[in-house]
């Protein structure tokens, strides 16, 4: 395959990094593909804004915003997007050579469908795809999490969600700050999703030691990479943890149980094996009633109950699942966190 190169432009260095590329080393670029046709997930590309929509501004790399312009040049990387509230969106690229801007953390794509509510995706226009001294494409897979033996802490804690906008993140800060106040070192892991920094900002402001998530593990985001891909990048990162210090950890999977990876996550043994235990977030009521059901087909039955439905008595469950509920500032109350890890040992006694 002829590939049309140039040298790296002056403008590359003033072009807007955004969060998904955090992990990679910028003297790297020394060249642009400019008529890349084989584009596949974390390839890193240099990309102008040509139509501001949905979204008006993107996450940097150093962890701040920066507001959209026409014009602007930006380094992102290309992915998938799975977003029942945005958008869904595949790798790829238009005839014209635009993208969708699929994610504010820095994803772009081709998009396939969209949320009634949102707006049409921002506009971008392909630039070039990044190549490195090599002249290979540059791609986040290159700057993983170097894989320094393996292991995870003595305890590790699911949080699964009926949905997006459950309230899984919240709960995760919830008892990341109540093990953080028992004295323990508390790791907190993104495990998939769409590259974003608003999670991992808040387990870090929740007290965690370490934070990680899938880009660390090389991925811009998980939908449709290959579950065993995902697993190995989980117990890579679960090692990452362990290697930092920590007692424990505490795992958010995105979306809810019915998206196609972290269900079929469910069905295989992995999980299992290297989580002690899961704890659903819920909408309402319903949602967590379905939800259990869902889950005790594949042999999962979560500790507690958390989530959106703790905001309103209304939504909270009226039957006796037997499951606490427990909100966020419950979870962070080093007592109730105490009585979490309690509920993990009998399985860790089974193993």
């Amino acid at each position: 395959m002829t590939r049309t190169l140039t040298t790296q432009p002056a403008r590359l260095e003033r072009a807007k990094w955004c969060h998904a590329t955090r992990r990679v080393q910028q003297a790297d670029v020394a060249a642009l593909d400019v008529a890349p046709d084989d584009l596949r997930s974390g390839d890193l590309l240099l990309v102008e804004v040509t139509r501001i929509s949905q979204h008006r501004r993107i996450q940097l790399r150093d962890g701040r915003y920066s507001r959209l312009f026409c014009g602007d040049r930006i380094v992102l990387a290309a992915g998938d997007r799975f977003a029942t509230d945005q958008f869904i969106g595949t790798v790829g690229l238009r005839d014209d050579r635009s993208l969708s801007l699929l994610a504010g953390g820095g994803v772009a794509g081709v998009e396939q469908s969209r949320h009634g509510a949102i707006k049409p995706a921002t506009r971008l226009t392909l630039c070039g795809r990044l190549v490195g001294r090599d002249g290979a494409a540059l791609n986040l897979d290159a700057y993983a999490l170097s894989q320094c033996g393996k292991g995870r802490p003595q305890t590790v804690i699911t949080v699964l969600g009926t949905g997006m906008n459950a309230g899984k993140t919240d709960a995760v800060a919830g008892l990341v700050n109540g093990l953080t106040r028992l004295g323990l070192k508390v790791g907190a892991i993104k495990a998939t999703g769409t590259a974003a920094f608003c999670d991992t900002h808040l387990y870090a402001a929740a007290g965690a030691t370490e934070v990680l998530d899938f880009t660390d593990a090389g991925m811009a985001a998980t939908f449709r990479q290959p579950v065993p891909r995902i697993e190995a990048a989980l117990e890579r990162l679960l090692a990452g943890t362990l290697r930092s210090g920590c007692d424990v950890a505490v795992v958010e999977f995105a979306d809810g149980i019915s998206q196609v990876e972290t269900a079929e996550l469910l069905a295989r043994p992995t999980l299992g094996r290297v989580s002690d235990a899961l704890m659903l977030a819920a909408t309402d009521a319903l949602s967590a009633e379905a939800a259990l059901a869902r889950l005790a087909k594949t042999g999962h039955v979560p500790v507690a109950l958390t989530g959106l439905m703790t905001r309103s008595p209304a939504t909270m469950p009226t039957d006796a699942s037997g499951l606490p509920v427990l909100d966020r500032d419950a979870l962070a109350d080093p007592a109730t966190a105490s009585a979490v890890l309690q509920l993990c040992r009998p399985v860790q006694a089974a193993e």
